[in-house]
């Protein structure tokens, strides 16, 4: 029950539009994803690679969200909305992270090993948002709507565009030539 509870906790922080945890429970995709990845990641840990990849996939074509099983993600993490969300393989992501949909934590396909993102606790990603290549995404960084970030965002910053750029850092505005 304490999964369920910390879900719960992490959408009401996080979403204004929830009226209880019971509405949580039942209606929210990001939550049922989240949820089902730890037996998909269970699977993918007992080396039961084909039967977490199933399961995992029998939960994307229900939630819209693909996570694969050997993603770590830390209790605590919401995802609103989560359709198109895809969380590749080797990415983790740790406590208190708040993703939106569209979000792609995924490869470039030239690195070998760990391929995805690290992003850490309670970084904030928008929607829509591309996350490609082994790297980090710093604490409490927040990355803007529609960005495609290619290189590590420090702690405590604000990101946008194409390709992602600091605008802000530890509250201060960052001026770029």
């Amino acid at each position: 029950m304490g999964w369920w509870r910390e879900a719960i906790t992490a959408a009401k922080r996080n979403d204004p539009a929830v009226r209880s945890g019971v509405e949580v429970v039942l209606t929210y995709p990001g939550v049922h994803a989240l949820f089902f990845h730890q037996v998909s990641h269970f699977l993918y840990r007992h080396k039961r690679y084909v039967l977490a990849r199933i399961h995992a996939q029998f939960w994307r074509f229900l939630t819209g969200i693909e996570i694969h099983p050997g993603a770590k993600i830390a209790s605590g993490v919401f995802i609103d909305h989560g359709m198109g969300v895809v969380i590749g393989e080797t990415a983790e992501i740790e406590r208190d992270v708040v993703m939106f949909h569209g979000v792609t934590l995924g490869g470039t396909g030239k690195d070998t090993g760990k391929r995805h993102p690290t992003v850490r606790q309670g970084a904030f990603i928008s929607a829509n948002v591309q996350i490609l290549g082994p790297i980090e995404i710093g604490a409490r960084a927040k990355i803007g709507a529609g960005a495609v970030v290619l290189n590590n965002i420090p702690a405590d910053t604000t990101a946008v565009g194409i390709p992602a750029q600091i605008v802000k850092l530890k509250g201060e505005k960052v001026q770029h030539d």
